[in-house]
């Protein structure tokens, strides 16, 4: 099928994108190219006749009709977002804009295009977010697709509004959507700013490692290979108008974590002091969840799709990228705001 990726450019979207052209489909990347994207990421593709770059941004709803006419999509995947929850304490506006507003002129786009076209059973809206929209979870339970909403950031919250909205064009409209929710991604082509980067990219320096709070926090961790093949399965095989959610089903603590990437560069590239001595604890952000775990038992029973690489051998091959790719990650830490501490207002 011909796929528009939105944000393909970015960390998940280049995966999706990666992974759906060595799947046979062609693929229309759509990305803003703001300050997280990385269109290197997708040398593998660029000069693939599948592949077709488009740069233009969700918050325009004129260049999305145009896109649309111009390309005829047989499904949308929809990435595009702000992502960074210190940033988005920061600045709120920009969330808003993008991951709300944003979302909402795909959608009007893709339901004009949709009708225009004769309403096509097989069409595919997927909206893809994250389980952060579900809130905090205490020490026990997981998130369910029927958790009720409570987002604690304004990244958060405006990715809560975005599922809302993608749930009311099925539901008033009838456009044909899926929903994912998924935990927290990690692996190669990860921006510098999220936390395994931060932690494999201050060792190398030799720089402190900042870990919020008491280190206690506990995410969920998807390898993006994973996650993209959980997407495309979706695309495929979900029921329209269904949510699923993509978990790792590797739940670790932040200070266990930054501990389990110090050990394999003590292994990998060793120094006189261990890796951990760089560790130090930092004031926490505000509205800081505690944790998030996922039951992807929907998926896995509907689709048959669970995840293939453990944290331990994902941690590995994340940590071997990063030491194998430095001409791809230098000139990131250039960019505004990557190395600085966000989210502290």
């Amino acid at each position: 099928m011909k796929i528009l990726v939105t944000g393909g450019a970015g960390f998940i979207g280049s995966a999706v994108v990666r992974q759906a052209i060595a799947a046979g489909h062609d693929v229309v990347n759509l990305d803003a190219l703001t300050y997280a994207a990385c269109l290197d990421s997708l040398a593998s593709v660029a000069n693939n006749p599948s592949y077709t770059f488009v740069h233009e941004d969700i918050r325009n709803p004129a260049a999305l009709e145009h896109v649309f006419r111009a390309h005829k999509p047989d499904a949308v995947m929809h990435l595009a977002a702000e992502s960074h929850v210190d940033r988005s304490i920061d600045g709120p506006g920009v969330f808003v804009e993008t991951n709300v507003t944003g979302t909402f002129n795909l959608l009007q786009a893709a339901r004009a295009y949709w009708e225009n076209s004769g309403r096509a059973d097989s069409f595919r809206f997927h909206h893809i977010s994250t389980d952060e929209v579900y809130g905090s979870l205490g020490a026990t339970g997981f998130f369910t697709e029927t958790t009720p909403y409570a987002p604690n950031s304004p990244y958060s919250a405006s990715k809560a509004a975005s599922d809302h909205l993608v749930r009311a064009w099925w539901e008033t409209y009838g456009l044909p959507i899926v929903i994912t929710n998924c935990s927290n991604n990690y692996g190669p082509y990860q921006f510098p700013e999220k936390l395994i980067p931060v932690v494999i990219l201050n060792t190398l320096s030799g720089k402190e490692i900042p870990i919020y709070g008491t280190g206690k926090n506990i995410r969920d961790w998807l390898y993006v290979e994973d996650h993209a093949d959980a997407l495309l399965h979706v695309l495929k095989s979900g029921e329209t108008g269904r949510t699923y959610n993509i978990g790792g089903e590797n739940e670790v603590g932040n200070l266990d974590l930054a501990h389990m990437i110090c050990a394999i560069l003590d292994e990998l590239r060793p120094a006189t002091n261990p890796y951990r001595d760089l560790i130090r604890l930092v004031a926490d952000r505000p509205g800081h969840d505690l944790r998030y775990a996922i039951d992807p038992t929907r998926i896995r029973q509907e689709l048959g799709w669970q995840p293939s690489i453990s944290l331990e051998n994902g941690l590995r091959k994340t940590v071997e990228w990063y030491l194998d790719n430095e001409t791809w990650w230098r000139p990131l830490q250039s960019r505004s705001g990557v190395g600085q501490r966000l989210g502290t207002t």
